[in-house]
């Protein structure tokens, strides 16, 4: 496996950070009652959303470096409702991930399971949870608590662009 050079696994483990610090961004930001918005009847609520998402980064590091891993919570789609505890989870799952990634890198080793090289999985998860903020976004656009541009766009366009962000 080639190894990233060391500029580039900063840059890319620092666009880790960055989308875990926009999921936290807008978590932080829901307004009451945001946690059980859904986007149809059908649609998982928010707070299912970001549960997922710690789920499915959890189950990457057990299935791809195990030797990283921590416990899997039992359910993928719980309904969680307590933000607090959400927050402490997605920073939790971060590190473990970004631990993964960086360790696998650094010994040589490609993951288990999935993927060729471990950045792939960060980009994957990065793509995943892209993919649900614009779900949670579209959810409480449907249940009437849109997020003001003007109130999430620092936390989320401005955590990419913003060249002020260490590497």
């Amino acid at each position: 496996m080639p190894e990233a050079p060391p500029d580039l696994l900063e840059a890319l483990l620092d666009s880790w950070d960055r989308n875990n610090t926009i999921q936290l961004n807008l978590l932080r930001l829901l307004p009451e009652g945001g946690l059980a918005a859904k986007a149809t009847p059908a649609s998982p609520t928010v707070g299912q959303l970001f549960a997922h998402m710690v789920y499915l980064r959890l189950v990457h590091v057990l299935e791809d470096a195990p030797e990283h891993a921590t416990a899997v919570p039992d359910e993928e789609w719980p309904d969680e409702r307590d933000r607090e505890r959400l927050d402490r989870l997605l920073d939790e799952s971060a590190t473990e991930v970004r631990t993964a990634a960086r360790a696998r890198i650094a010994a040589g080793r490609a993951m288990d399971l999935h993927y060729d090289h471990p950045l792939l999985m960060i980009q994957h998860l990065i793509w995943h949870e892209a993919y649900h903020h614009g779900q949670i976004k579209l959810a409480l656009i449907a249940e009437g608590m849109p997020l003001d541009d003007q109130t999430i766009g620092p936390g989320t366009w401005g955590v990419w662009m913003d060249k002020a962000t260490k590497l």
